[in-house]
């Protein structure tokens, strides 16, 4: 196991409808391999090449990003296969949790994959229960669960006040894309 820059590492959760949930997320890896230290993100719902995606890339030393989505559903109805690629994901961040080799481990929109019940929300809380001391794990997602925030050290809900997607404007390469 790595010695981290710090001796506790706690849980914080991004949540809310507004937006800047995974922004944060990836501000706070950033941070961190900035400080030398080895962060996984594992992205549900997602697929695809976000600019978040391209930019991560060139940290590939220190920054592992796996999306686990297959396809943007969530204007409709996960299916049985998203349900089973969700959970099977969560073997492996299980593993890649407990192995301690990752000091900050990011799980985004992991709440709302609960919320689209991917896999339960006692799948993360158990995933809370069997991180190393010295693994910091952030939950990402509009509508965490009451069980999640109450377990958290840090919860963050990120509120929408004003939004130009209102008034039409579409999702911005580099901006929201």
């Amino acid at each position: 196991m790595y010695r981290t820059p710090f001796d506790k590492g706690y849980v914080q959760v991004y949540t809310g409808d507004g937006k800047g949930k995974t922004t944060a997320a990836i501000g706070l890896a950033l941070r961190a391999a900035g400080a030398g230290m080895h962060v996984f993100i594992a992205q549900f719902v997602k697929s695809g090449r976000y600019s978040e995606i391209e930019a991560l890339e060139r940290f590939s030393d220190l920054i592992v990003c796996r999306q686990y989505g297959r396809g943007c559903w969530i204007k409709g109805e996960p299916s049985d296969e998203d349900a089973m690629a969700a959970k099977g994901a969560l073997k492996e961040i299980r593993e890649i949790i407990q192995s301690g080799y990752y000091e900050l481990v990011i799980l985004d929109e992991a709440n709302i994959a609960t919320y689209f019940e991917l896999f339960s929300v006692d799948a993360l809380l158990d995933l809370i229960d069997v991180k190393p001391e010295r693994v910091e794990l952030v939950f990402t997602g509009r509508r965490a669960d009451p069980r999640l925030i109450e377990r958290a050290d840090l919860v963050t809900d990120m509120r929408e006040i004003k939004h130009y997607y209102q008034q039409g404007v579409l999702a911005r390469h580099g901006i929201e894309s």
